[in-house]
């Protein structure tokens, strides 16, 4: 199973809560206390986006952290590769640090940019301010059963 780090669902969850303030500068206790994310998890999370790109520190009295983009001009790929890097199933991507000890006899190699091509380009398509819609509902399969009977 491919899953991201609960750090980086963590991160969406702070993002998407900032961006529903665009220009509003946000202390990490305020995002803690509006997003229920641990306090010393955010301030970590926010040094990290901060670092990406993605906010912008305040220093001062009145400083924090200030989302640097409208939601809809962030996207979930940009938020994945701040905190884990490139975007990739495999250590086989181009430009990779790591050296895999079978890679002249691969006949996988380089066909794995393909599929993490795709994931980049879907996650590249999702946006914060996507992200920040209510989810659809769906009725539960015995609900949708008892519906057809009536």
């Amino acid at each position: 199973m491919m899953r991201l780090s609960k750090l980086t669902d963590y991160a969406v969850v702070m993002m998407v809560q900032m961006g529903q303030s665009p220009g509003r500068v946000f202390s990490a206790a305020q995002i803690a206390e509006e997003t229920g994310v641990p306090a010393p998890t955010v301030a970590k999370l926010l040094k990290e986006l901060a670092r990406g790109g993605l906010m912008k520190s305040i220093r001062g009295v009145n400083g924090g952290y200030v989302i640097e983009r409208a939601p809809d001009g962030i996207s979930v790929a940009e938020v994945v590769e701040a905190l884990e890097g490139p975007i990739a199933l495999t250590a086989c991507v181009d430009g990779a640090d790591d050296n895999c000890t079978v890679e002249s006899l691969c006949g996988m190699r380089g066909n794995w940019n393909k599929v993490n091509s795709a994931i980049r380009t879907a996650l590249e398509g999702v946006t914060l301010a996507d992200m920040a819609l209510q989810p659809m509902t769906f009725p539960a399969p015995g609900e949708l059963a008892r519906e057809e009977r009536v």
